[in-house]
């Protein structure tokens, strides 16, 4: 688990390339001390491990199925990318619950001023629009944001100029591709209406449908 508070940015010093997969060697540009061969690392919010390290830098796998989800694949040589290791027990959880799963890729539509802010509009695939709500959290290339405002394909978010500074989200464009993660506790509870609903389609199904007694029994209240 991260909490999507980027600890620094990292530089990619070579990408090999299979058919499919890839193995990358970042070099992390800040102090990132200690690390132990097999420990979890974001990269662009993509969760990878650690197979070797040396001489400052580090090399990790992704398989096909996170190249499917995620911009790993199009990045290059010279590309800088957002940097987080796992959480540890006790650690302050200053942004929120991440997995480092990535779920799909949203589309920077929009960036605009908002004082020393930058107000960003993406948009993404609209089968993930209910686990993500106004004031919930997402994040984008690992970076954990609040939503100010979203639509069936869309959200908004603000990002302040520390993270501006600290995060590849300087490099951010109309039309830039960036890793999107939605919020894990949407996805359970998504999955339990989901489920339920299901069982109404059975003979003898319960009712359908949200109650204020639905939630409290399932400690929504």
């Amino acid at each position: 688990m991260f909490t999507g508070l980027v600890q620094g940015m990292g530089e990619i010093r070579r990408l090999v390339r299979g058919a499919s997969e890839c193995r990358l060697e970042i070099a992390p540009l800040f102090p990132l001390e200690n690390i132990v061969d097999g420990e979890s690392i974001a990269v662009n919010g993509a969760c990878l491990s650690v197979e070797e390290h040396q001489n400052g830098c580090f090399t990790a796998y992704a398989s096909a199925e996170t190249l499917a989800r995620t911009t790993l694949g199009s990045l290059r040589a010279g590309a800088r990318v957002n940097l987080e290791r796992a959480l540890r027990l006790g650690d302050r959880l200053g942004g929120h619950l991440v997995s480092g799963h990535v779920d799909c890729i949203a589309t920077v539509a929009d960036i605009s001023g908002a004082g020393q802010s930058l107000r960003c509009t993406l948009t993404f695939p609209p089968e993930f629009a209910p686990e993500v709500i106004p004031k919930g959290s997402v994040a984008l290339d690992g970076i954990s944001l609040t939503i100010n405002e979203c639509g069936k394909d869309s959200l908004t978010v603000n990002v302040i100029p520390d993270t501006q500074r600290r995060t590849v989200m300087a490099q951010w464009r109309t039309g830039s591709r960036v890793n999107m993660e939605t919020d894990v506790l949407g996805k359970y509870v998504r999955r339990q209406f989901l489920c339920r609903e299901s069982e109404t389609t059975r003979p003898g199904g319960r009712a359908s449908g949200v109650s204020y007694d639905l939630l409290l029994q399932n400690g929504f209240l």
